[in-house]
């Protein structure tokens, strides 16, 4: 039975199975401290029966943060409430190769939003690479769709093109007219961003 956890600093040291994905975007210690000290209470950690971590996701924005010891989802919140714009963010969800396909990041997503929900968001959103068209289904079915495609926002290595995202959203009851979805009709660059 997977087990929900608060996550802990020494789960930093544990996630290397879930991090080495090509996938999975990967990022310092200090910068997974700042979530877990600004956020904790959307750090989560999804534990497998024999103690191994099964995946991570990371949110920002409203702030949710889960992370699973195989499956991680880290996050936050951010955004004004004023312009409507407080949100959600996932930041990043993994799950390591031998755990997918068993439902664990729809439910990392599915608490994320209800975290957002709680936090009085208006929208969770995400950026996916436009080329994994695997999560780019997966994030559909779980009712996401495409905000915007942002040109160049991943860095390439060895001397390919960067490539570009989807900014993907999806409403919170919050938004009851479902602005924050609707699509841009254009392209934006990472500097557009706010």
């Amino acid at each position: 039975m997977t087990t929900l956890r608060a996550f802990t600093c020494d789960d930093l040291f544990r996630f290397n199975n879930i991090n080495l994905d090509p996938l999975t975007e990967t990022y310092g210690i200090p910068f997974y401290l700042q979530y877990l000290a600004h956020w904790p209470e959307y750090f989560i950690v999804a534990e497998a029966p024999g103690g191994e971590l099964m995946g991570y996701s990371e949110c920002r924005g409203i702030a949710a943060a889960l992370m699973l010891c195989v499956f991680t989802v880290m996050g936050k919140a951010e955004g004004s409430v004023a312009r409507e714009e407080w949100h959600g963010h996932v930041t990043a969800l993994s799950v390591a190769p031998e755990f997918r396909r068993l439902g664990l990041a729809a439910k990392l997503m599915e608490l994320l939003e209800e975290i957002s929900e709680k936090k009085g968001g208006f929208f969770v959103d995400l950026f996916v690479r436009v080329s994994n068209q695997v999560a780019v289904n997966m994030y559909k079915q779980l009712g996401y769709s495409v905000y915007r495609t942002v040109l160049e926002y991943y860095s390439a290595s060895s001397g390919e093109p960067d490539e570009d995202a989807y900014d993907m959203r999806k409403a919170l009851s919050r938004d009851t007219e479902k602005k924050s979805v609707i699509p841009l009709p254009h392209p934006v660059r990472p500097e557009d961003i706010e």
